[in-house]
């Protein structure tokens, strides 16, 4: 909300049509790829779901589903656990 400077009332912004494009459905890559576990140990597919500083990517940015991606944050908390992988990265 904005403040009009001519009579001092709230205003909402003008909405922009066309703005947006309509995007990609995203696919849980474990699902298309029929993944049964995932493992602690693959550190090259643990690490693609991990953002630069640390934090575990959420499963509506990543199209995870949300049984693989409690599999997923497990294996990643596992692989931390035993040092296999940083908790942050500096």
């Amino acid at each position: 909300m904005r403040i009009n400077s001519r009579d001092g009332r709230m205003r909402k912004p003008a909405k922009r049509s066309g703005m947006f494009m309509q995007q990609r459905k995203k696919v849980c890559r474990f699902c298309a790829d029929k993944v049964k576990e995932i493992d602690y140990k693959d550190l090259k597919t643990l690490d693609s779901f991990i953002k630069e500083r640390g934090r575990i990517i959420s499963a509506r940015s990543s199209g995870n589903c949300a049984g693989h991606q409690r599999k997923l944050t497990a294996a990643i908390k596992k692989a931390r656990y035993l040092a296999l992988m940083p908790y942050v990265r500096l």
